[in-house]
């Protein structure tokens, strides 16, 4: 049957999507739609319909499903920055597991890998400790903040998100009230007139700190000592600030900061480190479960103190400074010059000696450094943006040949990508853990060891070396088993001739008439000095010399 776009269709939820959102399907038309959980059984209005699929809109729920709970957020489904609040959290917990296995299988193409148990928060709510609300006005003219609509710049109000610390709602309260006692407009995308734009909050959920920027499309604040007189009534206000942004983009920071009362960072721990945090700081927003996953990318590093680490995209050197409690020497690579100058403050308010910070692309950095300053890692520590890690990156790491790697990742899909090079190039997936940062949404990070894949197993067979015409020492590696390291080592191609070649000078016996030219007079190309040295490094490596 054919299904077009505003008929109603009564399905049974039989999946979930990456996105959360739920499958079903009718007379083989499959449908995507938002808010239905596995095992809804539902009405739904197709929205928009292809040959063989559509999205829908939930109609009526007809029967719940056993997953099925009440969200905590009115707002939940208007808002959509929650797509699983109405699944049981055990159900999110499934989800994310089978949503990242099946990421490894069809991306990446593993079929078989050790995946430990995701692990989740005791209390999946009120975990954030950063909130950026932006200000507008409603259809009445009323200020309002809260959230945007998914795909929208609609404001969706709501002063108490069930993510965030429950200060938030006092702080969006005495500010909105302040901006209408002074007749203070909020900034209008349309006309690039008004002058909040948003509501910035942190807060330390280990020295309970508190943090208020509020983003400005000016200088300065009217009545702000006024302001800062009602903030300080609450617990905890550590720092106030304001941040100039009059560019007109969909960017909610811009590059000044104003502290107008209080410091200019609040402190905040993971584990046994302090970090200073300021409102242009990247941050983790879940520190209780960026503890547990620090403390599992630690334990995949298996440190002794002995190693030379390298962590790349180390933001302002939160893994840095916790691997740099059990390695000799962590190097940290980021490409924002300010989230470094974080870092090695960071390191010095810890009194951590063992690290270096350098600015700049992680894909170009660890090249330089490696080629030209001969720099090594005994583990390597990644933890890129969504997009995953760039190609050159990857192919540097494969000639260090570090023992260990250490991928943290935000996005399964790229980490899959990512994994299935690592994994082609003479790595193996030793270990994979999720874990839940992001409770309520679709989202969910991942930590994975690999490590050298061992040579393919051996079976001895008898040999009679006089029908081979061949040495006991040049059985002890094949011609393409010496290119192939090589290849890998050096990056250089050796043909046959240059190992036959190499392996007389270094007095191993080859066939007598192996490579030689086919006539008197014909002129044999010599092995060129690198790739001379490259082969009796070949030969070292298989004990032949």
């Amino acid at each position: 049957m054919e299904y077009r776009k505003n008929d109603i269709v009564t399905l049974e939820i039989v999946d979930c999507g990456t996105d959360g959102e739920g499958i079903g399907k009718a007379d083989g038309f499959t449908v995507f739609v938002k808010d239905a959980v596995i095992g809804d059984t539902i009405t739904a209005k197709i929205m928009k319909a292809k040959k063989n699929y559509g999205y829908g809109r939930l109609m009526e729920i007809l029967k719940p499903s056993p997953y099925r709970v009440e969200p905590v957020c009115l707002s939940a489904r208007q808002c959509g920055g929650c797509q699983l609040q109405a699944v049981s959290y055990e159900e999110q917990k499934v989800f994310k597991e089978k949503k990242l296995r099946g990421h490894l299988e069809r991306i990446g193409g593993f079929t078989e890998f050790p995946m430990e148990p995701l692990i989740g928060m005791d209390d999946p709510y009120h975990y954030r400790n950063k909130a950026q609300f932006p200000v507008g006005r409603n259809k009445e003219g009323r200020i309002v903040t809260g959230f945007y609509a998914g795909r929208t710049h609609a404001i969706i109000e709501n002063r108490d998100c069930a993510l965030g610390i429950p200060q938030n709602k006092d702080v969006l309260d005495r500010v909105i009230a302040h901006m209408e006692k002074y007749n203070i407009a909020p900034y209008d995308e349309a006309t690039g007139k008004g002058l909040v734009r948003h509501i910035f909050v942190r807060y330390g959920f280990f020295t309970g700190e508190l943090m208020v920027c509020l983003i400005i499309n000016g200088q300065d604040l009217p009545h702000q000592r006024e302001l800062v007189e009602k903030l300080c009534e609450i617990p905890g206000m550590t720092s106030i600030s304001l941040n100039m942004n009059k560019k007109r983009s969909n960017v909610i920071l811009g590059d000044k900061v104003k502290t107008i009362w209080g410091e200019d960072y609040i402190t905040d721990k993971i584990g046994d480190i302090s970090y200073e945090i300021s409102p242009l700081s990247f941050f983790q927003v879940n520190p209780k479960q960026t503890w547990k996953l620090y403390s599992k990318a630690l334990e995949y590093a298996d440190l002794h103190g002995e190693e030379t680490v390298w962590d790349l995209y180390c933001g302002i050197g939160t893994i840095s400074l916790f691997l740099a409690q059990k390695a000799k020497f962590v190097r940290g690579v980021e490409i924002v010059p300010a989230a470094i100058e974080d870092a090695k403050r960071n390191a010095q308010i810890n009194h951590i000696e063992n690290v270096e910070f350098f600015v700049g692309k992680a894909e170009e950095v660890l090249p330089r450094e490696y080629e030209k300053n001969g720099v090594y890692a005994d583990v390597i520590v990644v933890d890129p943006p969504r997009k995953g890690c760039d190609e050159m990156l990857l192919k540097t790491i494969l000639k260090m040949q570090p023992k260990r790697v250490v991928y943290v990742s935000c996005d399964s899909a790229t980490l899959a990508r990512d994994l299935r090079f690592l994994c082609d190039n003479g790595y193996e997936l030793k270990k994979v853990c999720g874990v839940d940062q992001f409770p309520q949404t679709v989202h969910v990070e991942t930590v994975c060891l690999l490590g050298k894949r061992k040579p393919d197993a051996t079976i001895e067979i008898d040999l009679d070396l006089n029908e081979l015409d061949a040495t006991s020492a040049e059985l002890k590696a094949t011609y393409q088993e010496i290119k192939d390291y090589v290849l890998k080592e050096f990056g250089l191609k050796v043909s046959s001739l240059y190992i036959s070649q190499v392996k007389r000078k270094c007095g191993i016996e080859v066939g007598e008439n192996y490579n030689l030219p086919k006539s008197e007079n014909a002129r044999v190309q010599q092995c060129p000095k690198e790739k001379e040295d490259a082969i009796k490094a070949a030969l070292k490596y298989f004990a032949m010399i």
